[in-house]
């Protein structure tokens, strides 16, 4: 991400440093341009949170760390992590919100190279557009301005989580609260007036979502809107290929959906969250590959079937072909033999009308008739 802060920090906290005599800190969870994070213990109420430090000692950066803090704190959705606590402490600034446990979509890319499966794909889109809609059209109307696999956070069942505001705008508050956003953007996803600094509004984040749905279900990042503007602008061609012409998983429909909310112009790309949340239901996947629980949408976790597991599963379809194959060959070279069953005499119809019946033979018994075939199957194997 880039920004325009050049404060740095030049310690980060230790393990088992307790602040605040309440939180002890555990391991770090990550770092970014302005903040890090980590896992600590609430020893007061006994559970594990997550404490975000600022990386900066400028008091002026504090206003936008505790602006960040107050934001999230009157936030209620289940994508977006409650804050609980802001503090200053040892120079820097925290504060403390809810732990969210899973691994970010930008490490399960690095671990899992690829593309993704499209279903998963676009059931976490669907989670994530109800909480872009519902940041939109809030009474201060939220702008994340960060959205990218980085700060998506996938939990052990599969729900999503939308992380770091660290960039967020939003409207002037009842309080009269006039601290300005921080500029910044990450490339690859943040769209050019964001860039550029011309202003940004709810179409930015649905740029910044589109740039993340094509990386996640294509593999590859985004073509910077910088490159892709000067491609157009100089008769060049488009450094970004269509998400189906990249993965052909990907459906058509799918693509156009990406590429519309990819559009350079803002007014090309979908008006509100709520209309590109349509688009992706119209295709008619959310139905099928995605479970509704609790007050979320989930996934089930063989969604995202590791490369061991995927390799185990062709080992053992193999395996299968190779049993039925062989019980093939051993039926074709050996003659199954049924035993002897003595026929019954058919006489002719008009000896039958003088004649008086005669009782039916005595039919052999299964030992006589193994005795009789034992010879035959020994003549055999002696062959």
């Amino acid at each position: 991400m880039c920004v325009r802060d050049d404060s740095r920090a030049d310690s980060l906290l230790r393990p088992d440093t307790v602040l605040q005599s309440r939180y002890r800190i555990g391991r770090q969870l990550g770092r970014g341009g302005m903040g890090a994070v980590y896992e600590a213990l609430d020893l007061r109420l006994g559970h594990t949170v997550a404490l975000k430090q600022s990386l900066t000692d400028d008091p002026r950066m504090w206003k936008h760390f505790e602006r960040e803090a107050r934001l999230l704190a009157h936030l209620n959705h289940p994508v977006l992590p409650r804050v609980t606590d802001y503090f200053i402490e040892t120079g820097r600034a925290f504060f403390v919100m809810q732990f969210v446990e899973g691994h970010d979509l930008a490490t399960l890319l690095a671990e899992q190279p690829g593309p993704l499966p499209p279903h998963a794909v676009v059931a976490w889109a669907d989670q994530l557009l109800d909480a872009i809609i519902y940041l939109h059209s809030h009474d201060r109307q939220i702008i994340h301005r960060d959205i990218k696999p980085h700060n998506l956070k996938v939990t052990p069942n599969g729900k999503i989580a939308l992380l770091d505001f660290g960039l967020a705008k939003s409207q002037i508050n009842r309080e009269g609260d006039t601290s300005q956003s921080i500029y910044g953007y990450s490339p690859r996803y943040a769209p050019l007036e964001q860039i550029n600094d011309t202003g940004t509004g709810p179409q930015s984040d649905i740029y910044a979502l589109g740039a993340t749905l094509y990386h996640l279900l294509t593999g590859v990042k985004p073509a910077d809107a910088t490159a892709r503007v000067t491609a157009l602008i100089t008769s060049q061609p488009n450094p970004m290929l269509a998400a189906h012409e990249v993965n052909p998983a990907v459906e058509v429909e799918l693509s156009m959906i990406l590429s519309r909310a990819m559009a350079s112009d803002p007014d090309e790309r979908y008006r509100t969250a709520n209309e590109f949340r349509e688009a992706l239901r119209r295709l008619g996947r959310i139905d099928d590959f995605a479970k509704t629980k609790d007050d979320g949408i989930y996934c089930d976790s063989d969604l995202l079937m590791s490369p061991p597991s995927r390799l185990a599963s062709h080992a053992l379809a193999a395996l299968f072909l190779i049993l039925l194959a062989s019980f093939g060959v051993f039926c074709h070279y050996y003659r199954w033999r049924m035993p002897d069953r003595p026929m019954p005499a058919i006489a002719d119809s008009n000896s039958n009308r003088s004649a008086p019946p005669k009782s039916p033979p005595e039919a052999p018994t299964k030992l006589q008739s193994s005795r009789n075939e034992m010879p035959q199957k020994k003549r055999r194997t002696s062959r």
